[in-house]
């Protein structure tokens, strides 16, 4: 609290606060002193100033405090969490790390700063994998690889910054590999455990989301929800098995891939929105419905970016350019295009009819079931595909990841001390400099996240550090095909106008508008605020 205007000469001010319960607060303080006070959501506070005057009087303003606690939810898969983009990205090694395919040939990538353990592919090195969790990169949430940088949190931020005069509540839920199956309606086995030492707890599972909410909600009976952001249905149809699909080339752990469920075709995806998404999303709407007092259009659906487009209408070529840190990628441009095809003209559009409930057959009265559908960003990720490139871009990624697919050193000898052909250290790779493309490349996953997946099928399950079937599941779980945190910042300004609608918010004015004021022989009251 604080007043403004021109204020009486006086003798300090004495401040009252009152809510009902109990007995009111006091404060002495200066009269142009700012006055700090927590103050109870749901309850009326009346604010009392006396300003004390030179003659022993006092002149007195009221005023009611009434607080305004927007409550938000975040929730969905990956693309929700923030994927691809840590709180703090892992700290990289400029030596290299070895890696001993099941062929038994040895490749050597940078590794994890810090690190003392064994490097080479000489023995077994289970018995320091606590010494290299140590050294990962750091989540708000280990777990769902949730991010601060994902477009729900900042979303959320942003409206609190443009409400000064009120309180924004953010439930972070969203959690990547979650379907709405699994991770939404049912458990999900955790993706990585938390960094050994940061005080948290590995936990084997995380919880439903729709669970987690429920608990928040009975333990707040008073709160009500007023948005929920969501985003969610691409692991429904796979899409992280296409992207394998067209990533991992033919080799043995692409077999082991295939043997463990993890590679994906277009047409199983293709079954699975036609058949299976409508009834899953009927089940999200119904699970969804009770925290929204029956309308949907309070929860906000932000629509995916296709990812690797080269411009409208265009995909990305393929080959290994920014897929080079695995041996067995490289992108296969036929694969590629059909499973861009498959997102643009199949798979976006059946999300947009479901959340809009535009399509009777799945979902009916859309006037509670239809949810506000967020896809203004799509234009702008056409542009900054995972394959696009600008002069602008950094240093390191200009001179270091090479178009050709030789990005890393082959020689073992020197791979093993310098692994980056470049010359330069992997070091000075800059995760969030701004960049032309807004898609985390294979590349770009290992060096920023270097994920070590954890809940795997026992056919994926790494037998130690240096077993490069987890190079592969580094890059699938730790961010590749996702958006950098300048992507999340694109999908959060476009979620922004349809956050507010839901919350019922106003825009703030369009510009800003600042004259002197006129003069005058008033003497303005003072006022309190």
């Amino acid at each position: 609290m604080l007043l403004v205007g021109d204020l009486p000469s006086n003798d300090g001010c004495v401040w009252t606060f009152d809510d009902g319960d109990g007995a009111p607060r006091t404060a002495n303080a200066g009269c142009s002193e700012e006055v700090k006070l927590r103050v109870r959501y749901g309850r009326t506070t009346v604010a009392t100033v006396d300003i004390v005057l030179p003659d022993g009087t006092a002149q007195r303003l009221v005023s009611d405090i009434a607080v305004r606690d927007l409550l938000i939810a975040g929730m969905g898969d990956s693309i929700a969490a923030g994927e691809g983009d840590p709180d703090r990205a892992v700290q990289l090694s400029d030596e290299g790390f070895c890696f001993k395919r099941v062929n038994g040939v040895e490749y050597y990538r940078p590794g994890r700063a810090g690190y003392n353990g064994n490097k080479t592919c000489s023995t077994s090195a289970d018995s320091t994998s606590i010494e290299w969790a140590r050294h990962s990169a750091r989540w708000m949430s280990g777990a769902c690889h949730r991010s601060l940088y994902s477009y729900q949190t900042r979303a959320a931020l942003a409206l609190a910054i443009e409400n000064a005069h009120a309180a924004v509540t953010f439930v972070p839920l969203a959690c990547s590999g979650a379907t709405v199956d699994i991770g939404f309606l049912g458990t999900l086995r955790a993706l990585e455990c938390p960094a050994p030492g940061t005080g948290t707890a590995c936990p084997k599972a995380t919880r439903a989301q729709i669970e987690a909410l429920s608990e928040i909600m009975a333990n707040a009976p008073h709160r009500k929800l007023d948005a929920v952001l969501l985003t969610i249905g691409a692991n429904d149809v796979l899409f992280s098995g296409l992207m394998a699909n067209v990533i991992v080339e033919p080799s043995t752990e692409r077999n082991l891939l295939v043997r463990a469920g993890k590679i994906a075709s277009v047409e199983a995806s293709r079954t699975i929105l036609e058949n299976e998404l409508p009834g899953n999303f009927a089940r999200l709407r119904a699970a969804l419905k009770p925290f929204v007092g029956g309308d949907l259009s309070r929860v906000v659906f932000v629509s995916y970016g296709n990812p690797a487009m080269a411009g409208p209408g265009t995909p990305c070529p393929g080959g290994r350019a920014g897929f080079d840190v695995h041996p067995a990628f490289g992108a296969d441009g036929e694969g590629l295009r059909e499973t861009i095809q498959f997102v643009s003209q199949r798979f976006l559009p059946r999300i947009k009819s479901l959340a809009l409930c535009t399509d009777a057959k799945n979902c009916r009265d859309a006037s509670t079931n239809a949810m506000r559908f967020v896809d203004a960003h799509q234009p702008a990720f056409e542009m900054h595909g995972v394959c696009a490139r600008a002069e602008d871009d950094p240093v390191f990624d200009r001179q270091c990841f090479s178009a050709k697919g030789d990005t890393f050193r082959s020689g073992t000898t020197t791979a093993a001390t310098d692994p980056m052909s470049c010359g330069t250290a992997a070091s000075e790779f800059r995760p969030y400099a701004s960049r032309a493309r807004w898609i985390r490349t294979a590349n770009d996953s290992y060096l920023a996240a270097m994920t070590y997946p954890e809940g795997l099928p026992a056919v994926l399950q790494p037998s130690d550090l240096h077993d490069a079937i987890w190079g592969i599941l580094a890059v699938v779980y730790g961010g590749a095909v996702h958006p950098t945190a300048e992507g999340y910042a694109a999908m959060a300004d476009a979620t922004l106008p349809s956050l507010r609608e839901a919350a019922g918010v106003p825009a703030p004015s369009a510009a800003i508008h600042a004259e002197p004021l006129p003069a005058t022989n008033l003497t303005p009251a003072a006022s309190a605020h």
